[in-house]
């Protein structure tokens, strides 16, 4: 692998609309949902990114931004986030990460800890977040918006600046031309302060070190045949995530081309493309994409649909295309024909050239592994790592077409499994050894910020020196040394007769129903059986109403307890067809009409449950499904 160089920058791509279409939007009654067409993308050289960012560190450095101090990022992914980014590694700034989706309460609890004075953001941002938060931040000074100035600045308190990126790069360019010094990081010191989603409670900013991120992308880069200036990769996810930042850094590593984009306007269906017009893997046609399994289970789903409203006759010859690809690729076969006229429509829904698909961030379902593997005729490389262990710890081998498994340790790290007696698991079990994961290596970070007791207990060193985080996910071994992730150690539920449940079990059971758009398994030790939450899919669900005689509105559907049992006979059905135990099967379920997103609070921006928001949110119904009034 080529040596990270921070003064190496990556070519980026940017799309511009070039008309805004204002439409009536379908999920709300209040406002519009812009469509939009997109123009062709612009491109900048390395030289031009490294000149950007030089410059807008040096224009930071001239607010007054120190070395070794925090500067905030509270942005979408776009070029400019990494532009930033890359600044404020060359200038040895502290770069503290947080999600655009997040809540007024925990931006202003990171944006505090970390007592930064600048902040970088959009002005979509600073309009419907930040304005209303400033005054909550006492220390914040500086706040620069990467695409323009904001229409209004009277709102804001006395002392906050508002600047544009523009302008703090010409500020810097300037400074640049009189030779100002600036100070330059050493490996053990913090590159960025992360702060997770969060699946419970506030969020925890973790530590990440410069030395961490270059152990960890170069563990990522290895697992990567033939990366280099030939990729385009595609980044849509959040740049706050771990999952995209070091995604996007294996890739400016090797001189590939980064296109930004949006879950909005990714495909020619996105909800922001207007029909018609092409979404942004059509006119990319990226090689590299990463995805989180949310992404990849509605791209089944949504094709699946698609089967199933063919002619008997096509969809009879797509089935059987299917399953002689599958019985090919079980065979280390390929199939040059099925791909050509059978998938080749599919595979161009993510522009038709992709090479690898790269999917981390929550476990993802082996039916939704195969179709993917099968219908867009490439590898998809599960991935297993943390915030915690800067992203990295296991990723899949391409020619590795088994499901259900994530891959043996990267370069950059070890892994063991500790007995975790509550739960059953040990490193000594036959045939494959099982326990809590811990990961060592360069890669595990420094711990979390002012947060000295959560980070002793996650974090150790051992005899030799070296760094450990311990997991909390249960993990399996496999003979040839891949990792298989089992259960989470949050996710067990004792049960009040003594039998452990393991909900994220019951939910990858049942989540890819099409019947079901996401669900949540819900159990206590006061109680004998498992209950849930399912968010189902419309057409779906309206559909089983029609059949079933019951009429009315989403909304009413949704509350009617005849509904709930016709959805709970479909879930049990498949609950038995995936052989999970009478006590595993919900006996109560609650449908909800309005889907879970991280603008809701109830998932993560990688579409993890949030169980802690979620409980709370469907109190009522969880006493009402056990009992109490």
């Amino acid at each position: 692998m080529r040596k990270m160089n921070y003064n190496q920058m990556g070519k980026f791509l940017k799309r511009a609309p070039f008309e805004v279409i204002g439409a009536p939007c379908a999920e709300h009654f209040m406002g519009v949902n812009s469509k939009v067409i997109l123009g062709h993308y612009n491109w900048l050289s390395y030289e031009d990114v490294f000149v950007q960012a030089f410059n807008f560190g040096s224009g930071l450095q001239k607010l007054g931004q120190k070395p070794k101090t925090n500067i905030a990022i509270f942005c979408e992914t776009r070029a400019e986030w990494m532009i930033a980014a890359q600044a404020c590694f060359m200038y040895n700034f502290q770069l503290v990460t947080l999600y655009a989706t997040l809540g007024g309460p925990a931006i202003v609890h990171g944006l505090n800890e970390t007592e930064v004075t600048n902040i970088i953001t959009s002005k979509e941002l600073l309009q419907t977040k930040l304005k209303d938060i400033v005054s909550l931040v006492p220390r914040l000074r500086h706040i620069i918006t990467v695409d323009g100035k904001p229409p209004t600045w009277s709102e804001f308190p006395k002392g906050v600046i508002v600047h544009t990126m523009a302008a703090v790069q010409a500020l810097g360019a300037k400074a640049s031309m009189e030779n100002q010094p600036h100070s330059k990081p050493l490996p053990s010191d913090i590159a960025v302060i992360m702060y997770t989603s969060g699946s419970t409670g506030l969020p925890k900013g973790v530590m990440i070190s410069h030395s961490n991120i270059i152990a960890g992308i170069t563990g990522m880069a290895e697992r990567i045949p033939e990366l280099g200036e030939e990729d385009v990769y595609i980044g849509y996810l959040p740049l706050a995530h771990v999952l995209e930042l070091s995604a996007e850094l294996v890739c400016l590593s090797h001189g590939c081309r980064i296109g930004y984009s949006s879950p909005q306007t990714l495909a020619d269906q996105s909800s922001k493309i207007k029909k018609g017009s092409k979404g942004d893997t059509s006119m990319l046609k990226p090689t590299l994409m990463a995805a989180v399994p949310e992404i990849m289970d509605r791209i089944y789903k949504n094709v699946m649909n698609k089967v199933n409203e063919m002619s008997s006759f096509q969809r009879n010859l797509f089935i059987l295309a299917y399953n002689y690809k599958m019985e090919q690729i079980s065979k280390g076969r390929s199939t040059p024909l099925c791909n050509s006229f059978v998938f080749q429509k599919v595979r161009s829904l993510l522009g038709g050239n992709i090479r690898l698909l790269l999917c981390g961030g929550a476990p993802l379902s082996a039916t939704t592994q195969r179709f993917m593997n099968i219908c867009f005729c490439c590898p998809v490389g599960q991935g297993y790592g943390l915030t915690e262990s800067a992203g990295a710890g296991t990723i899949t081998e391409v020619w590795d077409y088994n499901t259900g498994r994530v891959g043996a340790p990267l370069v950059c790290c070890e892994i063991k499994l500790k007995n975790w007696e509550e739960g059953g698991y040990f490193n000594t079990d036959k045939p494959h050894p099982r326990g809590e994961i811990l990961i060592g290596g360069q890669n595990v970070t420094m711990g979390y910020y002012k947060n000295e007791a959560k980070t002793k207990a996650d974090f150790f060193e051992d005899e030799n020196g070296q760094r450990w985080l311990c997991t909390g996910d249960i993990g399996e071994f496999d003979p040839d040394g891949c990792l298989k992730i089992i259960d989470r150690k949050k996710d067990l539920v004792k049960l009040q007769a003594g039998e452990y449940v393991s909900l994220g079990k019951v939910e990858a059971a049942l989540k890819n129903l099409p019947l079901v758009d996401n669900i949540c398994a819900y159990a206590n030790s006061y109680h004998s059986y498992v209950i849930g939450f399912v968010v189902p899919n419309q057409k779906e669900l309206t559909e089983l109403a029609r059949k079933k005689g019951l009429k009315g509105t989403w909304e009413e559907l949704c509350n009617s307890c005849e509904m709930e049992n016709e959805v709970l006979k479909v879930l049990s059905e498949a609950a038995i067809s995936a052989s999970l135990e009478k006590f595993e099967i919900p006996v109560k379920i609650r449908l909800s009409p309005e889907p879970w997103t991280p603008e809701t609070g109830l998932v993560t921006d990688a579409f993890k449950l949030k169980r802690k928001e979620l409980k709370t949110h469907y109190q009522a119904d969880i006493e009402r499904m056990y009992g109490r009034k």
